[in-house]
């Protein structure tokens, strides 16, 4: 968890720009975003190969889980700072509403996708395959979808503020440039953590077919 501190720095609230912790935190959730958008879309090319390399998309989708995590928290900081009252926060708004409620949407299907997929491949007792197989398809399925209208939605602010903390030129005008970039990365790092503890479990085949 983040204190109160560790987001101030975080977000720049120590900046004097007095839009600073606000901007800070877009920084970094469109930075995250940025990073889960060539990442999943990595994912999404081993769908059609799950079957034969079944090792490859274990590792993958292990991968996306801390930024995945990692982005749930900055975007639920915004939310927090929004309805603790927060000045700046409220000065900035909600997203639009059909956002505000494909967003808890979005994220509960996002671990259910993720973890039912961790579940195939570590813990899962074979009578409990075709089950999680079919919640790990349905998921996917409308997680595709409900991702698809976030990301058009988002895809604007994203390409605007996710480089901007690794620009010269912008990453100074906001506290906490350095800070962002580094938690970015360490949610890869986390990702390659996450992937190299699970590759003992993942072999080619099997998990996902009821095998």
């Amino acid at each position: 968890m983040i204190s109160y501190a560790e987001g101030s720095i975080l977000y720049g609230t120590m900046a004097k720009n007095p839009r600073s912790s606000v901007e800070g935190n877009e920084r970094l959730t469109a930075l995250l975003a940025i990073v889960l958008l060539l990442t999943l879309f990595v994912v999404g090319l081993t769908v059609p190969l799950a079957q034969s390399n079944t090792r490859l998309h274990i590792l993958l989708g292990t991968l996306v889980i801390p930024p995945v995590l990692y982005k749930v928290g900055s975007t639920s900081w915004r939310m927090v700072r929004y309805y603790t009252g927060d000045p700046e926060y409220v000065k900035k708004g909600p997203p639009f509403i059909i956002l505000r409620l494909f967003g808890p949407v979005l994220v509960v299907l996002t671990v259910v996708l993720l973890f039912s997929g961790v579940g195939l491949v570590v813990w899962a007792p074979k009578s409990m395959y075709q089950q999680l197989w079919f919640l790990h398809r349905a998921s996917f399925v409308l997680w595709f979808f409900t991702m698809a209208i976030h990301v058009l939605a988002h895809l604007k602010e994203t390409i605007q503020y996710g480089p901007r903390d690794l620009m010269s030129r912008t990453r100074r005008q906001v506290a906490g440039a350095s800070s962002r970039v580094w938690v970015t990365l360490s949610s890869l790092v986390l990702g390659v953590v996450a992937a190299m503890l699970i590759a003992p479990y993942a072999h080619n085949g099997g998990y996902f077919f009821g095998h």
